[in-house]
């Protein structure tokens, strides 16, 4: 029998056989961190699970000795600190197993997007990740979970099929559409609030190579190369997932000497179709950019395909783009590091009658700046639909705004039913 660890003669873990970390110790200020710069995280101590019963264990002994409870995979989606509490990390709780016959994944909660990718590769079959291979699975999954295959297969919380969560009061369940349906409906977008889920089984698509890559402009052709889009993407089929990004490239010399240094407009594609196909399709906005300083866009498999994501320190979604938000979006790349303006739709503005409560639907685009530029979220505000999604919220008073008022009063429906004494209060959490 394990013995309980005694936490500053105060927090008692009994039956956790993981590995904690106690401030002052090596390895806890390395698995506090957060990716958020902002949040600088100081928890009693921090617990490394390695399986559910231990995180069964660090959960009790936190609502036991009143103390905040959080869970830390990769520290990606961390925007709350965890002070004076009890930090889960599932980081050595990574197992991928793939089953290519039901072409579905089941995964542990500290996978992550590389590795069910490379899980996934020999048998043809890719899931829905996002931009980075490094980012945790279950996090980005409950929070809704954009990825560049999302405009053809949808979100991946659409892709859920089944979880294993730990409750508020320790009990472990089973959610899947026909064992606590409700629960299993908030957590495919609802994030992480409602329960610790310890395992994630989700659906896997038959896509192996893809036409993929970069493609660089001048920014003088900024204005009339989102003009184009704003058109282009009227008839953009579900195949093709784009973003026309302005962005100054670093001047170090692993960047390409064509860009190097350079403010330019740079072209996001993922298309699963055939090469030429793509290029038929991306040539009018590459008529718009002008002659291109340079075009990494070529085929790929999958597995190879690494777009990258933009830090989020402002975003709007918007249901159409009139020319006054053009204008503003040019004017401010002259300020801002970088501003991503994504095309959605698609397959996630298309859900199935039984689907979860993932962000407004009907947005067309999304734009990101890396950069707190004053007065823009002013400029913005009268054009965009005053939605955000979970996934890139770092505020996380905010949240409510990541829903449709229908899904989120539903949502609180299934808080007050499933954690009623809101135990887990900290990150992007529903409040009752």
């Amino acid at each position: 029998m394990s013995q309980p660890y005694i936490i500053q003669d105060e927090i008692r873990l009994p039956g956790f056989t993981g590995t904690v970390h106690l401030p002052g110790e090596a390895g806890y200020d390395e698995l506090r961190r957060s990716l958020n710069p902002s949040v600088d995280s100081r928890p009693a101590l921090v617990a490394e699970a390695y399986g559910a019963a231990d995180v069964r264990a660090a959960l009790l002994a936190a609502r036991g000795h009143g103390v905040p409870f959080a869970v830390q995979a990769t520290g990606h989606g961390t925007h709350t600190a965890c002070d004076g509490g009890v930090l889960v990390r599932t980081s050595p709780m990574a197992s991928v197993l793939v089953d290519p016959a039901r072409r579905i994944a089941r995964v542990g909660p500290g996978a992550r997007w590389g590795e069910v990718i490379a899980a996934a590769a020999p048998f043809g079959l890719a899931p829905l990740s996002g931009s980075s291979p490094s980012v945790g699975v279950t996090g980005y999954t409950l929070g809704g979970g954009l990825g560049w295959l999302a405009r053809k297969h949808g979100f991946a919380a659409d892709s859920v099929v089944r979880a294993e969560v730990l409750l508020a009061d320790g009990r472990h369940v089973t959610a899947s559409a026909d064992s606590h349906p409700e629960l299993f409906w908030a957590l495919r977008g609802g994030g992480g609030g409602f329960g610790v889920v310890t395992s994630l089984e989700f659906r896997l698509y038959p896509v192996s190579r893809v036409y993929s890559g970069f493609a660089y402009f001048p920014i003088e052709a900024a204005a009339e190369t989102l003009s184009a889009y704003r058109n282009w993407i009227e008839d953009a089929p579900d195949e093709i997932s784009t973003a026309v990004v302005f962005k100054r490239m670093p001047g170090d010399e692993q960047v390409p000497a064509a860009v190097r240094g350079r403010h330019v407009v740079m072209l996001k594609v993922v298309h699963t179709g055939a090469a030429e196909e793509a290029r038929r399709l991306l040539a009018p906005l590459f008529r718009a950019a002008g002659p291109a300083l340079l075009d990494e866009t070529r085929e790929s498999s999958y597995a190879a395909t690494a777009m990258g994501g933009t830090p989020n320190r402002h975003m709007d979604m918007f249901d159409a783009v009139p020319d006054e938000v053009i204008d503003t979006l040019v004017r401010t790349a002259e300020h801002a590091q970088t501003v991503e303006i994504r095309h959605w739709g698609g397959a996630m503005g298309r859900p199935g009658p039984d689907a979860g409560p993932v962000t407004h639907r009907s947005t067309r685009l999304s734009v990101i700046v890396d950069t707190v530029v004053p007065g823009l979220a002013d400029e913005l505000r009268p054009y965009a639909n005053g939605g955000t999604f979970l996934n890139f919220l770092a505020d996380p008073a905010r949240t409510a705004a990541a829903y449709a008022s229908g899904d989120y009063a539903r949502l609180r429906e299934v808080k007050r039913a499933y954690d009623p004494d809101h135990f887990f209060r900290v990150g992007h959490v529903v409040t009752t």
